[in-house]
Order: structure tokens, then sequence, then C-alpha cells
């Protein structure tokens, strides 16, 4: 298994995931235009035609056994500069009277544009036949490695937005309380929407003005700032790297939006720069545990490898960890011991 950036002729093959990943997935819709315009934005900033505030990064996790496309990610280079990026900010607001002698806290949520220019990492999907043998971990880390190493191309911060919550029918609390008398479509069409990068109307239509909590449903109060039960592992991921909740979720669906200074972040903070000795044979242990990528944007790639390097930080390859890899011997690989 090995990270590389998406490629024009993985259409197909993306259009597959994106018909598998479910309903609140919002920036993977199944619409084979739009993804053929997803596939050459990245394509323009791996090739760094695209301005450093507007380049989408998009992954794919390919099995060189059958060529198939396991999962995917992504980094956002900068949000909200070709729409507004909005979400709820979980804020308090204070009432108290001298009279009857009473103060109370209201929790309260505000329409909030501040994550204007910060990174984002996204889009991550794996297969359920391929989660298993740390495929998620190395879809996960493999962005990070990256950021590391092209640091300059990206902003202080980056965050994260967790898919939220859902009942047994596929319906989000959230929605049903707020954004369905708001808007006059269903989730699926509004979901569908934002996927597709047509944003003007979450601005345009919803309330301006803090949304006492109180107001809502028990059900819908539940959802603020949980996610569903398949994005957990992703969550539990990012709260190892440091990423954190800080009060900000989705407007439409409730979840979570963690963040972190990109400079904090564990495997941005701890990965370092190796030179490359190739070997017929290599000494692995039972369980790889180096997550190496290269040093190409262009050509990146990043897998798993059996060992780390010596004291020299000379990292020894076999000839399929370095034909996976796409390096040679005396070119460097950016590691990461997880």
């Amino acid at each position: 298994m090995r990270i590389r950036p998406i490629a024009r002729d993985d259409l197909d093959g993306l259009q597959a995931l994106a018909q598998q990943t479910g309903v609140g997935f919002t920036s993977l819709p199944d619409n084979r235009d739009f993804l053929a315009g997803k596939i050459e934005a990245a394509a323009s900033a791996f090739e760094e035609r695209t301005p450093v505030d507007d380049r989408l990064y998009f992954f794919v996790l390919e099995d060189e056994a059958s060529g198939e496309l396991a999962g995917c990610c992504a980094v956002v280079g900068q949000v909200g500069h070709d729409a507004p990026f909005y979400n709820y900010r979980l804020g308090t607001l204070a009432h108290s009277s001298v009279q009857l002698d009473l103060h109370r806290t209201i929790d309260t949520l505000f329409l909030s544009s501040d994550h204007t220019g910060d990174a984002e990492v996204c889009s991550l999907y794996l297969r359920p036949e391929y989660r298993k043998d740390r495929n998620g971990t190395l879809l996960s880390k493999a962005r990070w490695l990256f950021m590391a190493q092209f640091r300059d191309r990206f902003p202080d911060k980056v965050l994260a937005e967790m898919r939220g919550r859902f009942d047994e029918n596929g319906i989000s609390p959230f929605w049903q309380c707020l954004g369905s008398h708001f808007f006059p479509m269903d989730f699926n069409e509004a979901d569908r929407l934002t996927g597709l990068g047509q944003k003007s109307f979450i601005g345009e239509l919803m309330p301006k003005f803090p949304i006492y909590t109180p107001f809502l449903s028990e059900e819908a109060r539940e959802c603020i700032g949980q996610v569903h039960e398949q994005t957990r592992p992703a969550l539990e991921m990012l709260k190892k790297e440091g990423l954190r909740w800080e009060g900000y979720i989705d407007i439409f669906d409730g979840g979570p939006t963690v963040e972190a200074y990109l400079d904090d972040v564990r495997a941005v903070r701890t990965s370092r720069l190796c030179q490359v000795e190739v070997a017929a044979r290599a000494e692995s242990g039972e369980r790889p545990g180096w997550l190496a990528s290269s040093t190409s944007m262009l050509d990146f790639r990043a897998g798993w490898v059996g060992r780390g390097p010596n004291a020299d930080d000379v990292i020894v390859l076999t000839e399929e960890e370095s034909r996976r890899l796409g390096v040679g011997a005396g070119d460097s690989l950016r590691l990461l011991e997880t």
C-alpha cells in the first residue's frame, strides 16, 4: 500500500469512492464533473501552477497488487478564499437580575468565519475492506509528512471538520431542529450544494444573531460537538497529533471542528530527513513502525518501511521499498516513528 497524488486517470476510482462515502461526507460528492474538476485542481497544485493560497493537494491510497484505490485524503492550502468558510462558534451569554438576585449563563451559537486562511486536512475515506493493517493510520499521517516537507506552503494553523452524529435512519437531529427551518431543502441537497462549492446560500439564509441552544431539542443539543460513529477513529488519530476542539461546529450536522498550530502537530514536529541506502535485503520487524515519504511534491509517495534510520540518519531500504517510494541511493526521505 502506498500514498500518491491523485492522477487524471483516477476519475473512475475516485467516483467509486464517492459513491461509498455516505451522507454527511460533504467534500466528496458523487458528481463526475465536479470530481474531474477536483482532480484537475489537485494536478495544478502539485505542479505548482496554482497560487499557494488556493491549492488542493489530493492523495489516494493505492493497492499496488490490484491497482485499486483503497482510500483518499486531502489538504486544502487555505480555506475561505474562494467561498466563505462558515461554522458555528459555541459561546456563552450571561444574564442577571439584581432585583431577583438571579444569575444565569446560557450557551449560544454564533455564525463565524474565524478560520478563514487556515489550512484544512479533509476528505479522508477508507473503503471498509481496507480498514485493517494500519491503512487508516497511513492515510491520516501521510498528510502531515507532506505538510512538514513543504512547510512554507502552509499557514500557521490547521483544522479538520468532523462528520456529525446521525440517527439510525441517516437523519441529523441537529439539522432537523435548526438548519431545516432556514433552508428550503433537505439535508442531502444542502450537503450536496456545499460539497459542490456552492456555499453563498449559507451566509444569505442563516440567521445572523446568536442562537440560544435551550431553544433546540434535547436530541439536537446532544449532537453539538459529537461525531459520526464511523468518524470516531479519524478523530482519535487527530487528537493524538495534538488537534483539539475549541468550540467550533459544523452548521449543518453539529460535528466538531478540531484545530492546532501546524508546528505543534506531533508528526510535523518530530519527523526528520534521512539519507537513503538500498540493499537487496534488510531486517524488518513484525510490524513496521516507521512511516516514510519522499521529498518530491509532484512525485510524492508515502508508505510503511520495516526499520528506522541508524545513528548517522541513514535509512536502508529494500529494493521493493525504494521502488514503492520512488527513491534511490543518495536520495532523502522524511521519516516518522509511529
